[in-house]
C-alpha cells in the first residue's frame, strides 16, 4: 500500500450553485448506476441501494 500527499481543493474552486450540485449529483447517481447495472446486478437490488444511500445523506 502506498500512500500519496492529498491537499483540500476547496479553497481552489468557487463556490457553486444548487443547481450545479444538483447536476453533479445527477451524474455521480448515473455513474453509480450504470456500473452497478453493468455488473449485472437487477433493477430491485440498484433500487434498495441507491435508496438506503439517500436516506443517510
Amino acid at each position: 500500500m502506498a500512500l500519496a500527499a492529498v491537499r483540500d481543493l476547496r479553497e481552489f474552486r468557487d463556490p457553486v450553485s444548487v443547481e450545479e450540485l444538483e447536476q453533479f449529483e445527477t451524474d455521480v447517481l448515473a455513474g453509480f448506476v450504470l456500473a452497478r447495472a453493468s455488473e449485472g446486478l437487477a433493477d430491485g437490488t440498484i433500487r434498495a441501494v441507491v435508496a438506503r444511500c439517500r436516506t443517510r445523506v
